[in-house]
């Protein structure tokens, strides 16, 4: 056992677990202050169910092993439990357990992000209840499709997702998904957009009308998902070796341009470059490199956080055009910015990007994973959110949305200004 790749992918875990309460900051800090306790409350539940389901079943589905997992679900029933990822097998450079540890961070994050696009609006149970059956019933079966291996006679890795091993057999050539730019991204952009349109439009819905009332806690939520990101992209390789250092400085490069690019769309369209728009340009080019960060020589990573920001910045107005009510933008950066990432790397991988050496093939297993992965997601979280809405109710009342949620769901209070309490 390799103590220094075990200690690194512990590392990693830790980054990424951090980026939860960083995304609640983010969030929170974008919706009005009388809903900022249930903003952030969304991502702090997500934390408490989901790595709890986790334990009890969500990684015997994620990771039922190499042999027979071509299907679209999947369960490994000794893992139910972690009963048996307990020891650490001969030949194994890290202990089954550091890998449970780091995945369990990835099932929270992707369903806390969903959380965005019903801010102001959704009650906190039915929301628990939906990240529940929701992470079941498409998240962990679509981390099986995508990151799901076990370890061969000869200790390396065998991949059996349908979507790393199933399309390679096909086509010859492999999904290339370093960290998660369609189990993560695109499989919570879809589910957001679903849900926003089961839950409807907040009282009042139109441009300018909704303003971050936190400016300050948007820009330390996205430093905190940054700095978090690291483990995250790098230390999806499992190993601190120069893939994990490519990973890395990819992760540097791609959201500082992004936000660069972000801030020049502002510019041009609005006059004025903003703190929000700065954040948000980082999220979305670290969401575009998420599928990329370990294939891409870093000057191609820079172009793809230049698209990536400045379509992102113009893909969050799509919501006043097309009538959708997307609160916090996680179709405009989460599901565009993994569909660019996840797409751009068939033009771009190295050696089997269209550009790079390569045919049509890669893009063409892009595509196949991406919107296997988009559809899946949307048509499940409009059902479970469906049938939510119509039994318990997923959203509160009109005048308990326009007086702040905070009481009315949580009974407390952001800010307690008045003197005496």
């Amino acid at each position: 056992m390799d103590q220094g790749n075990t200690a690194f992918i512990l590392i990693a875990a830790a980054l990424v677990l951090l980026m939860t309460p960083g995304l609640a900051f983010f969030y929170g800090g974008l919706v009005k202050a009388k809903s900022v306790i249930s903003m952030m409350m969304m991502s702090f539940g997500a934390m408490g169910l989901i790595a709890v389901l986790w334990v009890l079943y969500g990684y015997a589905i994620a990771f039922p092993g190499a042999e027979g997992t071509l299907f679209p679900w999947s369960i490994d029933g000794g893992a139910i439990g972690l009963t048996n990822v307990l020891e650490t097998p001969e030949g194994a450079s890290f202990p089954p357990l550091a890998f449970v540890a780091f995945q369990a961070t990835f099932a929270i994050i992707t369903v806390a992000l969903v959380s965005g696009a019903i801010a102001d609006r959704a009650k906190f149970g039915a929301w628990m209840v939906f990240a529940g059956v929701w992470a079941t019933l498409v998240y962990f079966p679509v981390a099986s499709w995508v990151f799901n291996f076990g370890l061969a006679d000869d200790g390396s890795f065998a991949y059996g997702g349908w979507i790393t091993h199933g399309l390679q057999d096909i086509f010859g050539v492999g999904v290339i998904d370093f960290a998660g730019g369609t189990a993560v991204h695109i499989n919570a952009g879809a589910a957001a957009l679903a849900l926003a349109l089961v839950l409807g439009r907040r009282v009042g819905f139109q441009k300018g009308v909704h303003v971050p009332h936190n400016p300050p806690f948007v820009l330390l939520g996205a430093g905190l998902l940054w700095f978090g990101w690291f483990g995250f992209n790098a230390g999806s390789e499992l190993a601190a070796d120069n893939t994990a250092a490519l990973a890395f400085v990819n992760t540097i490069a791609a959201p500082a341009a992004a936000l660069l690019a972000w801030l020049i769309v502002e510019k041009i369209k609005d006059g004025k470059p903003t703190s929000i728009g700065a954040a948000s340009g980082a999220v979305a080019g670290l969401v575009a490199i998420t599928p990329a960060c370990g294939s891409l020589d870093p000057i191609w990573a820079v172009v793809l956080g230049l698209l990536a920001g400045a379509v992102c910045a113009l893909a969050i107005d799509l919501k006043f055009k097309l009538g959708f009510d997307d609160s916090l933008d996680v179709v405009g950066i989460h599901l565009v910015g993994g569909l660019i990432g996840t797409l751009y790397l068939g033009f771009f991988a190295r050696g089997t990007g269209l550009f790079m050496g390569g045919d049509a093939s890669q893009l063409l297993v892009q595509a196949i994973a991406a919107f296997a992965v988009l559809i899946y997601s949307f048509v499940l979280a409009f059902a479970i959110g469906w049938v939510i809405q119509k039994t318990m109710g997923f959203r509160v009342k009109n005048e308990d949305e326009v007086a702040g949620i905070d009481t009315v769901v949580h009974g407390e209070e952001g800010y307690v200004l008045s003197d005496g309490r």
